[in-house]
């Protein structure tokens, strides 16, 4: 990022979170085996890990042809959760609590709330994550 014509790495801890965040739910993981799709879809980075078995992203996107039932809803907090599992295992977050719920036919709320090292607590919540899901 350049900031006043000057390469900038610095983020806000919270920005950086937020980024974290985002770019493991958002980017598309690769379908597991056992995942009913006929396309794996996933990032093509995960084709050479630096870590083996080492996975970005979620598999949110296999929920786009689905109906939205409380079925689809834990199904998204258990992608949700996958996708996040490395904060815990990397020490960015001591514990990660999700809440999915849907709200009417057409609205899935997600709730992240990220317990750091220092004991702080981050909430994020995307207020519609079905739309999100259907890049309404």
């Amino acid at each position: 990022m350049l900031m006043n014509k000057k390469v900038n790495t610095a983020l806000p801890d919270q920005e950086r979170l937020r980024r974290a965040v985002m770019i493991s739910l958002f980017t598309w993981r690769r379908a597991e085996p056992d995942d009913d799709t006929d396309t794996q879809f996933g990032w093509w980075g995960d084709t050479w890990p630096t870590v083996q078995n080492d996975r970005i992203g979620s598999r949110l996107h296999l929920l786009k042809r689905t109906t939205l039932t409380h079925q689809t809803a834990q199904r998204a907090k258990e992608y949700i959760a996958q996708a996040l599992k490395w904060m815990t295992e990397d020490g960015v977050a001591l514990r990660i609590d999700i809440e999915v719920v849907r709200s009417g036919i057409d609205r899935l709320i997600a709730t992240v709330i990220l317990t750091l090292p220092d004991h702080n607590i981050k909430t994020m919540t995307i207020n519609n994550l079905w739309s999100v899901i259907h890049a309404k």
